[in-house]
This record gives structure tokens, sequence and C-alpha cells, in this order.
């Protein structure tokens, strides 16, 4: 039995932009035999450009679905969860959060990194990524022989969690989906955190969802945190900088450190 994390660009996400470029086409080839004159000319015109949008689309998100693959060639998907999971160490008994556990791919892989403490992940497992469930996330654990985990459903914007309850907590991706005050969520996910805990999140980090991540990094500073670092994950260490770009990923960064 495989685990089965999926992929993070959904098949039918590309399966609609082809259908988009078809149906454009079609509209425009339909559009030119049954009208005459200008709005032929305009309809026409801007059916074909449609179509042509479309077909970038498809192209792109066929190229997304590749490169995220767990079983290509590429595997950026294994390189950002087995790196961000190896910056968490967790004592004998030791808990982690994992918010936004989608698949259970980042739980699964801290737990087998640390044998004697246990994972919980939590997620909305929204209609967005509807083959996501929590059945599917613990079928996954069983595939790689991993017990130390649980999961359940969880709202990151409100965790239900206490103040001071994981000796580490993790992300990957899910901040820069949900709308409002990410700064925010950061710090909700934060504040489950205990005294000296260690915590890897990584996102999309920049400006236009986050504002000013320098600024929060030294607020967490001011705050008292021990160790606070925003590591750019576009250099090399997860993706080249080129990658980030046509992937509309740059701006991906890992924020890590100690409490």
């Amino acid at each position: 039995m495989k685990p089965d994390y999926k992929n993070w660009m959904p098949k039918g996400m590309v399966y609609s932009f082809l259908g988009g470029a078809l149906g454009s086409a079609a509209v425009a080839i339909v559009l030119s035999l049954l009208l005459k004159g200008t709005l032929r000319t305009v309809l026409v015109v801007a059916f074909a450009a449609l179509a042509v949008v479309f077909c970038g689309l498809t192209i792109w998100a066929a190229l997304m679905r590749r490169a995220f693959s767990y079983d290509g060639k590429r595997q950026m998907s294994r390189q950002i969860i087995e790196g961000t999971a190896a910056r968490v160490k967790l004592p004998d008994g030791g808990r982690c959060l994992d918010v936004g556990c989608g698949s259970g791919a980042l739980a699964i892989a801290v737990a087998k990194c640390n044998p004697r403490g246990e994972v919980v992940g939590i997620d909305r497992w929204g209609k967005e990524y509807a083959s996501f469930n929590k059945n599917f996330c613990e079928s996954n654990a069983r595939a790689e022989g991993v017990k130390n985990t649980s999961f359940r459903q969880g709202d990151a914007t409100h965790l239900e969690f206490a103040d001071e309850t994981f000796d580490a907590v993790v992300s990957n991706y899910v901040y820069h989906n949900i709308p409002g005050e990410r700064q925010q969520y950061l710090l909700e996910t934060l504040r489950t955190l205990k005294k000296g805990g260690t915590f890897a999140l990584h996102d999309i980090f920049s400006r236009s969802k986050y504002g000013d991540m320098q600024a929060f990094v030294q607020k967490l500073k001011d705050m008292g945190y021990e160790k606070v670092e925003l590591i750019d994950t576009t250099d090399g260490k997860y993706m080249t900088k080129f990658e980030a770009g046509w992937m509309a990923l740059s701006g991906s960064a890992l924020l890590t450190g100690i409490k």
C-alpha cells in the first residue's frame, strides 16, 4: 500500500482550463459561420483571444501539476514537505500541530522525523480540495507505517487549542489562501506554541498577501521570541527563482524560529 498525497494542482483545474480553451475556440468557429460584418469580426477575435488565454492557462497548470507530482521527476512537493519537516525536533513525548494538513503529508513527515513525539493535523477540508479529508490523512499515515499522528477538523483562524499547548507548530502553503489579516492568523498559530517551542511555517509571504513581513519578524522579537528568521525558499532550497516566478510562488519563504 502506497501513500497518496495527491497533487497541489488539482487535475480538475487543468481540465477546466482545457475545457475553456476548447469551448472558446468552438464558439469562435460557430460565430464565424453564422454572423457577418463587423460584429462577427469583433466576437470571433474576442473568443479566439479567450481561447488563447485558456490554452496558456492549461499549459501552465499542466506544468505545475508535473512539478508538484510526488511520482514525477521534479517532486517539488516532496522537497518542500521534507525540508520543512526537518526543521522540527520534538522532545520525547512532545506534540506538534500542523495547521492546514491537507492530505497529511507534512504531519506524517514530521511524525517520521520524531517517532517519540505526537503530531496533530487540523484542516477545514473545504470544497476546494474535496478529495482531502480525515480518513484520507489516516490512510496515508497507515501506508507510511506512522502511528504517532492524529487528524481532526479545525479552523486556522480560530484554533480550539489553549495557549502554549504544543512543542512545535508547522504549516505549508495555507494562510495565503485565507482572506483577511494573515499576520493575525500567524499569531493565532503561534499562540498555541509553548515557550521554547519551535515553529516552521512555509507560505507565500509576499507583501501583497502579508504586508511587511520584516516588520512582523521584528514584532515577534519584540514580543520576546528567542529566535525568528524569514528564510527565502526560492533560492534553490525548495525551488529556483525562475520556478517561483512562472509558478506564481514568488515570495515563498519559511518563517522559522524559537518562541
